[in-house]
This record gives structure tokens, sequence and C-alpha cells, in this order.
């Protein structure tokens, strides 16, 4: 019997990417529905990947010197409308409160979207010298965006994230906590997620609402759909200026500081299903799967089977987050049930295998069974997981340079994906905002980011034919 069969269904990933994404999220537990349309509930095992990528991360940051800190939900609406850009880039997607109780507010209260009016009336209360910056700081909550059209994960009209918020005496100090901002998400995506990226800069159509300039990194998808997968946003003196934050510099004269914002939401989830899932289900990174390894014990009407499977979760139990299944479900159901739930490594127990001092270690990228001696199990977990890792790495950096195509006309760029399917088109561009509508309208590639490694393509823009300034990456977005 085909254990998938033991499970719910999963629709194929070929056959509809989206009702499978929105079957993974549902059979994994992950997310459930509520009565506020765009709202979801994170379930206990999708909350445990995010406490794990949060941990992560959070470490990162403070290796960097930054300190997490919390600002309120609610921004007044002249708080908002300090920074006119800013609020003009949010404003279709806020969410307004009109009434505390039965009164009527005096001022509307925006719902927060993001926080940097919020730092920026803090930093105006505390920065006065140049001995009081930088202030590296960082805050995790959740942000409402009235999104018209809501998938889970990907986009909600509440969700979670990390948005860090610095404030520094010069711009050159500012750009660079930019950049090394997209430096440690590019790392955690690629060393923590197993997910390969592109970091580059956006287009100034596409940078954030009052940012000088906004760097991303840029994943693709196993449909081939780009995922931009965080961003970081150097906005020079504008919000001070806006916002009055002036301090004494070195030479005791007034100066306005230079700022910078950088933030990862749960999207990142629905980034690992789209990147590593297959038609069995989840395929989670081992870094940031809530059960690394599960011990499935077989045929445990004979012997000593469970005792020995509990003796093995407490010999792992230090080295790596370990779960004994012993409910009264058949193997078979349980090998598909943590097979769709993305455990990164199975190890199967039963009488004979005990007899002969071993068990059955099975990975799930590629459900490769190894014979391991019960000495050996701590250390051959770990090597698993790692093989996982890499295997997983492997598989969504080959599907990436797959489906990356070079292209110098649009037509060339149609013709590409009508015949191999959406991905990556790298093209070269020559700047023009016209030209970059164009090429979205032709072929319904946007531009994703100018990279910083760049590749000469061509010497012409692959709309206008005109000389081309820079390469740019090119797909369709989520």
């Amino acid at each position: 019997m085909d254990n998938r069969k033991m499970v719910d269904d999963i629709t194929s990933m070929d056959e509809d990417f989206a009702k499978w994404y929105t079957d993974i999220v549902k059979k994994a537990e992950l997310v459930g529905y509520t009565s506020v349309k765009g709202c979801m509930v994170i379930r206990p095992y999708g909350y445990a990947i995010w406490e794990n990528m949060q941990r992560i991360l959070d470490g990162m940051f403070k290796e960097t010197g930054h300190e997490n800190v919390c600002m309120p939900m609610f921004i007044p609406e002249s708080l908002l409308n300090k920074e006119k850009d800013h609020v003009e880039g949010f404003a279709p997607e806020v969410a307004w409160v009109t009434h505390g109780g039965s009164e009527k507010l005096e001022e509307r209260l925006c719902v927060r979207p993001t926080s940097e009016t919020l730092f920026c009336e803090h930093y105006s209360q505390i920065v006065h010298s140049y001995r009081d910056l930088p202030k590296l700081y960082n805050q995790w909550v959740s942000v409402v965006r009235w999104e018209k059209t809501t998938r889970p994960f990907l986009r909600s009209r509440e969700f979670l994230w990390q948005e860090g918020h610095t404030i520094h005496e010069t711009a050159q100090q500012a750009i660079e906590e930019t950049e090394k901002m997209l430096g440690i998400y590019a790392r955690f995506c690629e060393e923590v997620l197993a997910m390969p990226v592109i970091k580059g800069k956006k287009t100034e159509s596409d940078k954030f609402a009052g940012a000088v300039s906004t760097y991303a990194i840029e994943a693709l998808m196993h449909d081939g759909k780009a995922l931009q997968a965080g961003t970081s946003h150097y906005f020079g003196d504008g919000f001070a200026r806006a916002f009055d934050i002036t301090f004494s510099d070195r030479q005791n004269k007034k100066s306005y500081p230079h700022q910078t914002s950088w933030g990862v939401s749960t999207r990142l989830i629905g980034g690992i299903i789209m990147t590593h899932g297959d038609d069995n289900g989840l395929a989670l990174p081992p870094a940031v799967a809530p059960i690394q390894a599960v011990i499935i014990p077989i045929a445990v009407h004979k012997g000593n089977v469970i005792e020995k499977a509990r003796q093995l979760e407490q010999q792992l139990k230090n080295i790596v987050r370990v779960k004994v299944d012993d409910s009264d479900n058949s193997p078979g159901w349980k090998f598909a049930q943590y097979e769709m739930k993305g455990v990164p490594v199975r190890i199967e127990l039963g009488p004979r295998d005990i007899e002969n001092n071993q068990c059955v270690i099975v990975t799930r990228h590629n459900r490769e069974k190894t014979v391991v001696s019960l000495d050996d199990v701590a250390t051959v977990v770990q090597q698993k997981l790692k093989e996982v890792h890499d295997g997983l790495y492997s598989k969504a950096l080959e599907n990436r340079n797959r489906r990356t195509y070079d292209c110098t006309t649009t037509d060339q760029m149609i013709d590409e994906m009508t015949k191999k399917g959406d991905g990556f088109i790298r093209a070269m561009w020559c700047g023009s905002e016209e030209c970059e509508a164009a090429v979205k309208e032709k072929t319904g590639a946007g531009s994703r980011c100018i990279p910083f490694d760049q590749v000469q393509i061509s010497d012409k823009c692959v709309c206008c034919g005109k000389p081309a300034k820079t390469m740019v990456i090119w797909g369709k977005a989520y």
C-alpha cells in the first residue's frame, strides 16, 4: 500500500501549485483560518518553526551589537503624516482605529504597518550628541497591512516579523549597516534555511516608501516565481529632518543623523515550503525543524522495542530535537505522516534491529536508508542532518540555475518563459522607469533587483535597445 494514502492526499505541485501549497499549510498543521478575513492562526508546529528562526536570527543580531525594544502598535495620524513619501506608500494598506470604547477618538490611530515614525519620535527625545550614537535597535512584533489578496504566510493582513531600526552619526556608517544586515539575512537564508538568494539593490520605482535606497535578497521558488525574502533600507537624513532629530556633532555643530531599517517576516516560512517541499509534503531545513529526528518503533508487541526507543531518545535529546512516536498508528502511517511534516531524519527501530544492535536512518530529502550501529547513532544523526541541509540547498540551487535565462530582448523573455516556464531572467537595462514598466507590461516579469554580482549579458537595454547601464534580475513574484 502507498504510505501516502494513509495520510490525507496532497495535490501534486505540478498539477496545481497554489492548491498544493494550501494543502501543505493545512495538513502539516502550520496554520488555521479565522473569522477575520486574511488573518491566520499560526498553530504550534508552524509557530515552533518561527521560534527557531527567531532564536537564531536574534542571536545573529545581538552578536552585531543590536538590542531589542518594543514600540506601541498604534501610531497617531499626525505622526504618520510627518514623512510625505512614507505615508503615501502605506496609505492604501493602513488599518485605522477611530473609537476607544464607545467614544470617538479626537485623532485617528493607525495600527502599525511598520514603525519608522515611532522610532523617529523616540530618537528625537533621546539623541542629543554624537556620543548618543549609534542606536542599534530591533523589535519582534506583529504588523497589520490591509491586503486585498491573502495567502497564509506569504501575504496576510496581520503577520509576525522583526524590524531593525538604527540611527548613525554619518551616512557611511548607516550605509555600512544597511549592507551588513542584508548580508546577515543572506547568510541566514543560505546557512540556516538552505535557501539560495541573490543580493541586490531595488530600482528607484521599487524601493521602500521614504528610503534613499532599498536592498533585497531574492529567492526563487519551485514553481519559478520569485520571493522577496528580506529587505534592508537606507534612509539618509530624510526622516531625521522630517522629525527634527538633531545632535551636536564632533565640531559642536547641529547635524542630522542617518537612519536604516531592515526586516524579515513569517513570509520566510512560506519560502521554506515553496523552496523545499514536494508531493509528500514539507521538507524542513534541520536548523529550524521543530522535530529534527523522529524515532519510529516497529513491531512494538515483540520484546522491548519501546524501552529501547526511549533509551535512544534519551541518548539523543541533548544533541538534537528528537521525538519517539509510540502511538498505536501503523509504522507505514507514521512514515508518511512525518514525511509530510518535513522531519529531516527518521529512525526506524524494530526487534531484529535491536538483536543486531542497529537501527535504520532515513533522510527526508532523498529517502535514502542507512543501517547504523546503535553505538554510532549520535554521530551519524548529526552527519545526516548536515546531509539534509546540503541536499536541500543543492536541489534549490539547481532549480534556480535551471530556471535562470539570459535574454537580450523582451520577445526572447516571453519565448523563454513560454517554453521553459517562469524563472529569473538576467537582462540589461538602460535605467529608464518607462522601460522597466514596459518590460513588466509585455512579459509579466518585474524587476526583482539589480544584483551586486553583475554579468554583462549585452550592451543594450532589453526593452528599448539603447545603451544599457546595468544588469537586472527580472521575474514574476509572490
